[in-house]
Protein backbone atom coordinates (compact mmCIF):
# COMPACT_ATOMS: atom_id res chain seq x y z
CA UNK A 1 0.00 0.00 0.00
CA UNK A 2 1.40 3.47 -0.82
CA UNK A 3 2.52 5.66 2.04
CA UNK A 4 -0.19 7.95 3.38
CA UNK A 5 -0.16 11.70 2.91
CA UNK A 6 0.55 13.82 5.98
CA UNK A 7 -3.10 14.38 6.90
CA UNK A 8 -4.12 10.75 6.60
CA UNK A 9 -0.99 9.58 8.38
CA UNK A 10 -1.79 11.85 11.32
CA UNK A 11 -5.31 10.39 11.46
CA UNK A 12 -3.96 6.85 11.18
CA UNK A 13 -1.57 7.50 14.08
CA UNK A 14 -4.47 8.68 16.20
CA UNK A 15 -6.44 5.59 15.25
CA UNK A 16 -3.45 3.38 16.05
CA UNK A 17 -3.17 4.87 19.54
CA UNK A 18 -6.88 4.18 20.06
CA UNK A 19 -6.54 0.59 18.80
CA UNK A 20 -3.51 -0.14 20.96
CA UNK A 21 -5.19 1.01 24.15
CA UNK A 22 -8.48 -0.71 23.38
CA UNK A 23 -6.77 -3.97 22.38
CA UNK A 24 -4.66 -3.90 25.53
CA UNK A 25 -7.75 -3.63 27.73
CA UNK A 26 -9.60 -6.27 25.70
CA UNK A 27 -6.63 -8.54 26.31
CA UNK A 28 -6.91 -7.90 30.05
CA UNK A 29 -10.60 -8.85 29.87
CA UNK A 30 -9.85 -12.04 27.95
CA UNK A 31 -7.12 -13.05 30.40
CA UNK A 32 -9.67 -13.07 33.22
CA UNK A 33 -11.25 -16.07 31.51
CA UNK A 34 -8.09 -17.74 30.21
CA UNK A 35 -7.60 -21.08 31.97
CA UNK A 36 -10.77 -20.57 34.00
CA UNK A 37 -13.22 -22.77 32.06
CA UNK A 38 -15.37 -20.05 30.47
CA UNK A 39 -18.82 -20.91 29.18
CA UNK A 40 -18.67 -22.08 25.55
CA UNK A 41 -21.23 -22.26 22.74
CA UNK A 42 -20.93 -23.63 19.21
CA UNK A 43 -21.53 -21.44 16.15
CA UNK A 44 -22.83 -23.33 13.15
CA UNK A 45 -22.30 -26.54 15.07
CA UNK A 46 -18.53 -26.56 14.56
CA UNK A 47 -16.92 -23.30 15.71
CA UNK A 48 -16.58 -22.53 19.44
CA UNK A 49 -17.23 -19.12 20.93
CA UNK A 50 -16.86 -18.35 24.62
CA UNK A 51 -18.04 -15.77 27.09
CA UNK A 52 -14.52 -14.34 26.87
CA UNK A 53 -15.03 -13.62 23.15
CA UNK A 54 -18.33 -11.90 23.91
CA UNK A 55 -16.94 -9.84 26.77
CA UNK A 56 -13.94 -8.62 24.79
CA UNK A 57 -16.14 -7.88 21.76
CA UNK A 58 -18.61 -5.85 23.82
CA UNK A 59 -15.81 -3.79 25.32
CA UNK A 60 -14.17 -3.13 21.96
CA UNK A 61 -17.42 -2.16 20.27
CA UNK A 62 -18.44 0.25 23.01
CA UNK A 63 -14.99 1.81 23.32
CA UNK A 64 -14.07 2.12 19.65
CA UNK A 65 -17.45 3.34 18.38
CA UNK A 66 -17.75 5.82 21.21
CA UNK A 67 -14.43 7.31 20.10
CA UNK A 68 -15.24 7.09 16.34
CA UNK A 69 -19.05 7.04 15.97
CA UNK A 70 -18.84 7.63 12.21
CA UNK A 71 -16.78 4.47 11.60
CA UNK A 72 -18.33 1.21 10.50
CA UNK A 73 -18.11 -1.99 12.56
CA UNK A 74 -17.25 -5.51 11.39
CA UNK A 75 -16.56 -8.16 14.03
CA UNK A 76 -16.63 -11.93 14.18
CA UNK A 77 -18.87 -11.80 17.23
CA UNK A 78 -21.35 -9.12 16.09
CA UNK A 79 -24.10 -9.60 13.50
CA UNK A 80 -22.97 -7.84 10.33
CA UNK A 81 -24.81 -4.61 9.54
CA UNK A 82 -24.26 -3.54 5.93
CA UNK A 83 -24.83 0.06 6.99
CA UNK A 84 -21.07 -0.05 7.56
CA UNK A 85 -20.60 0.02 3.78
CA UNK A 86 -21.55 3.71 3.80
CA UNK A 87 -18.81 4.57 6.30
CA UNK A 88 -15.51 6.05 5.19
CA UNK A 89 -13.60 3.82 7.58
CA UNK A 90 -14.46 0.59 9.38
CA UNK A 91 -13.18 -1.17 12.48
CA UNK A 92 -12.45 -4.82 11.65
CA UNK A 93 -12.24 -6.87 14.84
CA UNK A 94 -11.68 -10.38 16.11
CA UNK A 95 -11.93 -10.18 19.92
CA UNK A 96 -10.07 -13.49 20.29
CA UNK A 97 -8.43 -14.91 17.18
CA UNK A 98 -7.62 -18.53 17.95
CA UNK A 99 -10.52 -19.31 20.28
CA UNK A 100 -9.85 -23.06 20.09
CA UNK A 101 -6.29 -22.53 21.27
CA UNK A 102 -7.51 -20.12 23.94
CA UNK A 103 -9.89 -22.76 25.28
CA UNK A 104 -7.16 -25.42 25.15
CA UNK A 105 -4.82 -23.27 27.24
CA UNK A 106 -2.43 -22.42 24.40
CA UNK A 107 -0.79 -18.99 24.50
CA UNK A 108 -0.82 -18.23 20.77
CA UNK A 109 -4.12 -16.31 20.56
CA UNK A 110 -4.63 -12.61 20.15
CA UNK A 111 -6.99 -9.67 20.02
CA UNK A 112 -6.99 -8.47 16.40
CA UNK A 113 -8.13 -4.92 15.55
CA UNK A 114 -7.73 -2.86 12.39
CA UNK A 115 -9.04 0.30 10.78
CA UNK A 116 -9.86 -0.16 7.09
CA UNK A 117 -10.46 2.46 4.41
CA UNK A 118 -11.12 1.72 0.74
CA UNK A 119 -10.40 -1.96 1.24
CA UNK A 120 -6.98 -1.59 2.86
CA UNK A 121 -5.85 -1.49 6.50
CA UNK A 122 -4.68 1.91 7.76
CA UNK A 123 -3.75 0.72 11.24
CA UNK A 124 -3.44 -2.74 12.73
CA UNK A 125 -2.82 -4.19 16.19
CA UNK A 126 -2.47 -7.72 17.50
CA UNK A 127 -2.53 -7.91 21.28
CA UNK A 128 -1.26 -11.29 22.52
CA UNK A 129 -1.48 -11.02 26.32
CA UNK A 130 -0.69 -14.63 27.18
CA UNK A 131 2.64 -14.14 25.37
CA UNK A 132 3.08 -10.54 26.51
CA UNK A 133 3.43 -9.49 22.88
CA UNK A 134 1.91 -6.54 21.02
CA UNK A 135 2.30 -6.25 17.25
CA UNK A 136 1.33 -3.10 15.38
CA UNK A 137 1.85 -1.30 12.08
CA UNK A 138 0.99 1.75 9.99
CA UNK A 139 1.37 1.99 6.19
CA UNK A 140 4.86 3.15 5.31
CA UNK A 141 5.89 3.28 8.98
CA UNK A 142 7.12 -0.28 9.51
CA UNK A 143 5.94 -3.09 11.77
CA UNK A 144 6.71 -3.46 15.45
CA UNK A 145 6.70 -6.05 18.23
CA UNK A 146 6.69 -4.51 21.71
CA UNK A 147 7.98 -1.27 20.11
CA UNK A 148 10.95 -2.98 18.44
CA UNK A 149 10.88 -2.90 14.65
CA UNK A 150 10.52 -6.32 13.04
CA UNK A 151 11.30 -7.75 9.62
CA UNK A 152 10.73 -11.01 7.80
CA UNK A 153 13.86 -13.13 7.79
CA UNK A 154 15.86 -13.97 4.67
CA UNK A 155 14.95 -17.32 3.13
CA UNK A 156 17.62 -19.83 4.09
CA UNK A 157 18.42 -23.41 3.16
CA UNK A 158 15.61 -24.66 5.41
CA UNK A 159 12.14 -23.14 5.16
CA UNK A 160 9.75 -23.24 8.12
CA UNK A 161 6.23 -23.41 6.80
CA UNK A 162 2.72 -23.65 8.20
CA UNK A 163 -0.73 -24.19 6.79
CA UNK A 164 -2.94 -27.05 5.58
CA UNK A 165 -0.94 -30.18 4.70
CA UNK A 166 -2.70 -30.75 1.35
CA UNK A 167 -1.50 -27.34 0.16
CA UNK A 168 1.99 -27.67 1.61
CA UNK A 169 2.31 -31.03 -0.16
CA UNK A 170 1.88 -29.24 -3.50
CA UNK A 171 4.97 -27.05 -3.10
CA UNK A 172 7.30 -28.16 -5.92
CA UNK A 173 10.91 -29.24 -5.76
CA UNK A 174 13.50 -28.08 -4.96
CA UNK A 175 11.51 -26.13 -2.37
CA UNK A 176 9.65 -29.19 -1.09
CA UNK A 177 12.89 -30.77 0.04
CA UNK A 178 13.75 -27.65 2.02
CA UNK A 179 10.50 -27.45 3.99
CA UNK A 180 10.22 -27.95 7.74
CA UNK A 181 6.57 -28.17 8.62
CA UNK A 182 5.49 -26.37 11.75
CA UNK A 183 2.98 -27.54 14.32
CA UNK A 184 -0.58 -26.27 13.93
CA UNK A 185 -1.10 -22.70 15.15
CA UNK A 186 -4.81 -22.09 15.89
CA UNK A 187 -4.62 -18.32 15.45
CA UNK A 188 -4.20 -17.36 11.80
CA UNK A 189 -3.41 -13.78 12.80
CA UNK A 190 -0.64 -14.98 15.08
CA UNK A 191 0.75 -17.26 12.37
CA UNK A 192 1.07 -14.26 10.03
CA UNK A 193 2.67 -12.24 12.82
CA UNK A 194 5.26 -14.99 13.27
CA UNK A 195 6.29 -14.53 9.63
CA UNK A 196 6.50 -10.77 10.17
CA UNK A 197 8.74 -11.29 13.20
CA UNK A 198 11.06 -13.77 11.45
CA UNK A 199 9.87 -16.77 13.48
CA UNK A 200 8.31 -18.53 10.48
CA UNK A 201 8.99 -18.28 6.76
CA UNK A 202 5.63 -18.88 5.10
CA UNK A 203 2.14 -20.30 5.37
CA UNK A 204 -0.82 -21.19 3.26
CA UNK A 205 -4.26 -20.02 4.39
CA UNK A 206 -7.15 -22.33 3.63
CA UNK A 207 -10.24 -20.90 1.91
CA UNK A 208 -12.86 -18.98 3.90
CA UNK A 209 -10.61 -16.87 6.11
CA UNK A 210 -12.59 -13.77 7.08
CA UNK A 211 -11.59 -10.13 7.17
CA UNK A 212 -11.36 -10.14 10.96
CA UNK A 213 -8.83 -12.99 10.86
CA UNK A 214 -6.32 -11.18 8.67
CA UNK A 215 -6.92 -7.42 8.28
CA UNK A 216 -4.57 -6.37 11.09
CA UNK A 217 -1.99 -9.13 10.54
CA UNK A 218 -1.82 -8.42 6.79
CA UNK A 219 -0.67 -4.85 7.41
CA UNK A 220 1.87 -6.00 10.01
CA UNK A 221 3.27 -8.62 7.63
CA UNK A 222 3.42 -6.22 4.69
CA UNK A 223 5.20 -3.56 6.72
CA UNK A 224 7.69 -6.19 7.87
CA UNK A 225 8.63 -6.90 4.26
CA UNK A 226 6.33 -9.83 3.53
CA UNK A 227 3.11 -10.29 1.62
CA UNK A 228 -0.28 -11.98 1.89
CA UNK A 229 -1.70 -12.71 -1.57
CA UNK A 230 -4.37 -14.62 -3.43
CA UNK A 231 -3.97 -16.95 -6.42
CA UNK A 232 -3.47 -13.93 -8.72
CA UNK A 233 -0.74 -12.51 -6.50
CA UNK A 234 -3.02 -9.69 -5.32
CA UNK A 235 -3.47 -8.63 -1.68
CA UNK A 236 -6.91 -9.12 -0.10
CA UNK A 237 -9.32 -6.24 0.24
CA UNK A 238 -11.34 -5.73 3.39
CA UNK A 239 -14.67 -4.46 4.76
CA UNK A 240 -16.58 -4.77 1.50
CA UNK A 241 -19.76 -6.71 0.86
CA UNK A 242 -17.81 -9.99 0.68
CA UNK A 243 -15.85 -10.58 3.87
CA UNK A 244 -14.36 -14.03 3.28
CA UNK A 245 -11.51 -15.05 1.00
CA UNK A 246 -10.27 -17.92 -1.12
CA UNK A 247 -7.01 -19.71 -0.43
CA UNK A 248 -4.13 -17.34 0.34
CA UNK A 249 -0.37 -17.55 0.70
CA UNK A 250 1.93 -15.57 2.98
CA UNK A 251 5.69 -15.25 2.87
CA UNK A 252 8.44 -13.17 1.35
CA UNK A 253 11.08 -13.09 -1.36
CA UNK A 254 11.17 -15.72 -4.09
CA UNK A 255 9.07 -18.07 -1.99
CA UNK A 256 5.89 -16.01 -2.32
CA UNK A 257 5.93 -16.50 -6.09
CA UNK A 258 6.26 -20.26 -5.65
CA UNK A 259 3.30 -20.36 -3.27
CA UNK A 260 1.19 -18.19 -5.56
CA UNK A 261 1.93 -20.68 -8.34
CA UNK A 262 0.58 -23.48 -6.16
CA UNK A 263 -2.66 -21.55 -5.64
CA UNK A 264 -2.95 -20.75 -9.33
CA UNK A 265 -2.57 -24.45 -10.10
CA UNK A 266 -5.54 -25.22 -7.86
CA UNK A 267 -7.73 -23.03 -10.04
CA UNK A 268 -6.69 -24.92 -13.16
CA UNK A 269 -7.48 -28.30 -11.70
Amino acid sequence: MPALDAINLAEAREDLALLREAAREAGVIAMRYFGNNPQVWMKGGTSPVSEADHAADAYLRETLLKARPDYGWLSEETADDHARLAARRTFVVDPIDGTRGFLDGLHSWCVSVAVVEDGRSLAGVLECPAKRETYWALPGEGAYLNDERIHVRPIGDAVDMGGPKPLVDLVPEPWQGRLRRTAYIPSLAYRLAMIAAGKLDATFVKPSAHDWDIAAADLILTEAGGALVDRAGAPPRYAGEIINHGALAAGSGALIGVLTGVLAGLDEG
